[in-house]
């Protein structure tokens, strides 16, 4: 019942705005698409790994000669249904799993007070960097990391955004986010591939964990987000430096309790998990040198304190007449740099290359622990550019160059994608994993699949 009032809360949105007795160039401008993504294991018994279907509904309009609105909201289906009781067959939502999501939404008005002056109110994605996808500068909305495999996707987030002009290249941003929200972790088999080993202490083993997540204050100056941006044009290169006074998306470990449950050395534990701030200071370029188009960006990360895990182990020793506390440092107040420099080139039989080396994942924090990526793609199109062949795609993952050998992961993602129509779009990918040790993609071994989109827009 719920999903059918959304729905015809959506439909009776649109027939308001259109039916609306206004000017033809006032009108609701309705765009967006529909897309299914369809994943399978290779490996036998081929499970069924990933069923999203979105349909993505964009609603632009023109309020005044200054203003307008843009919005964004996705409509899903998504998942698989997870049935492990009768009692889950009297809930539709565990047997056709679905969510309703406000990606964006906000009123833009151009000539604030100044004529010089841009504003935008309420939530939106506000993009910084200049690099394909992966941008250290970019820290203002959450990651979305629900799918890995859609790298750079960001949520947006409720913002003040002003924008003011001192000529048609030049720039100054400031951006104020009240509310702080973290990045949202993945789903489905992605799930685990965040998550750090747990060192315990020799001789014990774990009999069951739980945890508590403490979220910053919701007021005025806690939770706060702030960034400045000054962009502008210089000697053919966009150029811009930024500033950002914000919150780390992901979580911290910061105190587990030990709870013995027996003589043979089994523990329950609670952890507590909590944020830490930081500042970004950034820079990145953008041009083209004969042909060559030229991308670079760094981002200098400067933890407000020290992040310090604490383990009590004072319930395991009962007479101690202290208590019993490890400290490990997870993170020092150092700075440490991420960077991304790259370029692509459009050859004349249709070809495109693009290549990327990236110093700093978007997940990894610390002075020694950036991991070395290289991003490489190829395309060639052919029948009136209707087909697309991409033999090329994919990166090779460095965590310790003194060994690489057990300290590397390759992702090979091949694809091909055919325009039925010019608004209808098939296509077919692979994607292969291999690597050892603790980077984000050799977590991902055994993985190899299947994929199968296919997306209409209108």
């Amino acid at each position: 019942m719920k999903r059918v009032q959304v729905i015809i809360g959506l439909l009776i949105i649109v027939m308001v705005f259109h039916i609306s007795p206004i000017r033809a160039q006032n009108q609701l401008k309705l765009s967006g698409y529909l897309q299914t993504d369809q994943r399978i294991l290779l490996q036998s018994p081929n499970d069924w790994v990933w069923n999203e279907n979105r349909l993505s509904l964009q609603l632009d309009k023109k309020v005044s000669g200054k203003a307008k609105f843009h919005s964004e909201v996705w409509l899903r289906n998504m998942g698989i249904p997870n049935i492990s009781t009768a009692s889950d067959l009297y809930n539709l939502n565990i047997i056709d799993p679905w969510n309703l999501e406000i990606r964006e939404a906000y009123v833009q008005v151009t000539g604030f007070l100044s004529k010089n002056l841009d504003m935008a109110i309420g939530r939106q994605r506000i993009a910084w960097g200049t690099a394909d996808k992966m941008n250290p500068t970019d820290n203002l909305n959450p990651y979305d990391f629900e799918d890995i495999l859609d790298f750079g996707r960001h949520r947006g987030s409720d913002a003040l955004n002003l924008n003011y002009w001192f000529n048609t290249n030049t720039s100054l941003q400031a951006v104020y986010i009240p509310f702080f929200r973290p990045d949202n972790l993945p789903v489905g088999m992605f799930a685990n591939i965040f998550t750090m080993p747990f060192m315990l202490p020799a001789g014990l083993s774990v009999n069951r964990f739980s945890d508590s997540v403490q979220m910053p204050q919701y007021n005025f100056r806690e939770s706060s987000t702030y960034g400045v941006k000054l962009k502008g044009l210089i000697g053919g290169f966009n150029v811009s430096i930024s500033y950002v006074w914000g919150w780390n998306g992901l979580p911290d470990d910061i105190y587990n309790t030990f709870i013995p449950v027996d003589t043979t050395g089994s523990v329950n534990i609670r952890s507590t998990l909590t944020f830490h701030r930081h500042h970004i200071f950034g820079a990145d370029l953008a041009g083209n040198i004969g042909g060559v188009g030229i991308w670079a960006e760094a981002a200098l990360f400067l933890p407000a304190n020290d992040v310090v895990m604490t383990n009590n182990l004072s319930a395991l020793y009962p007479t101690s007449p202290v208590p019993v506390t490890q400290q490990t440092t997870l993170l020092k107040k150092q700075a440490y740099v991420k960077y991304i420099v790259g370029g692509d080139y459009f050859f004349a039989n249709g070809g495109y290359l693009n290549v990327q080396f990236l110093h700093g994942f978007v997940n990894e924090v610390g002075r020694g622990n950036l991991n070395d990526y290289l991003f490489a793609r190829y395309e060639q199109k052919f029948l009136n550019d209707k087909l697309n062949v991409i033999p090329l795609s994919g990166a090779i993952i460095v965590s310790d160059w003194k060994e690489v050998k057990n300290n590397y992961a390759v992702a090979y993602m091949p694809e091909v994608s055919y325009m039925a129509t010019d608004n209808a779009e098939l296509s077919v990918s692979a994607v292969f994993f291999k690597g050892k040790g603790d980077n984000l993609f050799a977590n991902l071994n055994g993985y190899n699949m299947l994929v199968f989109k296919v997306k209409y827009s209108f």
